[in-house]
């Protein structure tokens, strides 16, 4: 306990071992964790426990996923010898089946359930640092050895002439619709415009997609951006790329928007709706991170190799750090930065094989460096690709769109994974964990698969570095020698075995 005076008051204020900002997934592993080791510990989060991914991220985004799947392959019915009625998309209904995904993913965030792992939770209250130790909540003060920050991001909007007026949603509000909007412009390619677009437009929505970039997900490698762009035109998304918008406005119950080439052609989008998915930053207003020392860069935290703050007590963990903005990555900062936190031998956390994905149908997932990037870090790079059109169980499933790429360097170290097709976010492990145990290509083509199964597209992959390998104009004619000499020294062994008495 600590004490102090207030205004002639005894105050008494608890001093725990970690105090927890923020209660997403890098506040609650951090803060559970702790406990469980015996620490003791506080957690405060403003809003509700579970953050962006249980309530407007991973959570229900994947719950509509999943009903635009369905839509779209009842619509696809015929494909499979099943003749349907045709497909209806009750929205109202979607809705409702995402809000109770919501509930029962989120059992295990509820408060009650924290506190029995032996958190003291504060819920609906700001936390503002006093000093390094020091936390005020709502006037109470906490004192505290070390602290965690994991507050999270929030969406941005880019600078658009009118836009407020116009009004326009962000992945957060689109998720509390209960009509579908006729149309849809959504500002933004990267995984959340790409995923929203999609389901939008498999539940019944004209929608348009723009973007400054020629892509969508430009972060992804080329031959990825481009057949997503196929892909989402196949379902009626309509990408505009290269255009940055300027201004919006209303006409005639529709929502305009204008965009500028860089070129200078101007092109004008409208829809019912404008969704905005055009990036994120940092959420630190009202934390007084001056009052204990930390620094702030443009898209997190300033942190070093062990997650720890300019603050030497304090560690951040999650979206707050700016590193990768995926909840798998906040869970496991969440357990180095705790680690660190409580104890004096410090974790280095190690993101050289940060794998994610996107989830649009087909699945795009991603680990390690895109081709480009590999030549430009590595020499004697080696590229081999498998389309699923050659795998047996995705031409049994009807799935046989996109490819398997595995980027090489010396020896068939594996430098990158690119996966765009079917169940791609499962499939995309195998190359995760052979980089991280630095297992060559090779290993993967020698590993037994099961037949028929999509992870043979993996298999086929890496097949193919023993055909470059080995199935060369100067092998094939180093073998064919071998062969006939063989063939010789056969027969004349026949000719002997005849002679013999």
């Amino acid at each position: 306990m600590a004490w102090s005076f207030k205004e002639g008051l005894l105050i008494v204020t608890p001093r725990y071992d970690l105090v927890v900002i923020g209660g997403g997934t890098a506040g609650l592993v951090s803060s559970i964790g702790a406990a469980s080791l015996g620490a003791r510990v506080a957690l405060v989060e403003r809003d509700r426990l579970g953050g962006d991914c249980l309530y407007t991220g991973c959570v229900p985004t994947k719950t509509l996923v999943k009903s635009a799947r369905v839509a779209s392959l009842v619509r696809r019915a015929e494909e499979f010898g099943i003749k349907t009625g045709g497909v209806e998309v009750d929205f109202p209904a979607v809705m409702d089946r995402m809000d109770e995904a919501i509930r029962v993913a989120g059992e295990h965030d509820d408060p009650d359930y924290v506190r029995k792992q032996g958190v003291e939770v504060f819920t609906g209250h700001e936390a503002h640092f006093e000093g390094p130790d020091r936390i005020s909540v709502d006037g109470r003060r906490l004192t505290t050895r070390s602290a965690i920050i994991a507050t999270g991001s929030h969406s941005v909007t880019p600078p658009i002439k009118g836009i407020e007026e116009v009004g326009y949603l962000t992945h957060v509000e689109a998720l509390e619709l209960r009509r579908l909007p006729r149309s849809m412009v959504i500002v933004g390619s990267g995984p959340i415009g790409c995923e929203f677009a999609q389901i939008f437009a498999r539940f019944g929505s004209e929608v348009t997609l723009l973007d400054t970039v020629s892509l969508p997900l430009p972060q992804e490698d080329p031959e990825i951006g481009a057949l997503t762009k196929r892909i989402l035109a196949f379902d009626g998304v309509t990408f505009r790329g290269g255009y940055r918008v300027e201004e919006a406005r209303k006409e005639g119950g529709e929502k305009v928007l204008t965009a500028t080439s860089e070129k200078g052609e101007k092109i004008e989008v409208r829809g019912e709706e404008v969704l905005i998915a055009a990036g994120r930053a940092p959420t630190v207003d009202g934390l007084g991170l001056e009052n204990a020392g930390i620094e702030l860069q443009e898209k997190g935290l300033r942190v070093d190799e062990n997650l720890r703050t300019t603050a030497p007590s304090i560690y951040a963990a999650g979206d707050i750090t700016g590193k990768y903005l995926f909840t798998h990555v906040a869970e496991y900062q969440g357990r180095i930065a705790l680690r660190n936190a409580l104890f004096p031998i410090k974790a280095r956390a190690e993101h050289r094989v940060v794998p994610w994905t996107t989830f649009t149908d087909p699945e795009v997932a991603r680990v390690g460096l895109t081709e480009e990037q590999a030549r430009e870090e590595h020499d004697y790079v080696r590229v081999f690709r498998h389309p699923f059109g050659g795998v047996d169980r995705a031409i049994a499933d009807g799935e046989t769109e996109g490819f398997v790429k595995i980027v090489t360097g010396r020896r068939g170290r594996i430098l990158g994974g690119h996966i765009i097709g079917p169940d791609a976010g499962n499939l995309i492990h195998e190359v995760v964990l052979a980089m991280q145990e630095n297992i060559p290509i090779q290993t993967l083509s020698q590993t037994i698969h099961v037949y028929p199964t999509l992870a043979q597209a993996n298999q086929r992959t890496a097949d193919n570095y023993y055909r470059e390998k080995l199935f060369t104009d100067r092998n094939r004619k180093v073998l064919s020698a071998f062969f006939a000499l063989q063939r010789r020294l056969g027969g004349k062994k026949r000719q002997t075995s005849h002679k013999s008495p």
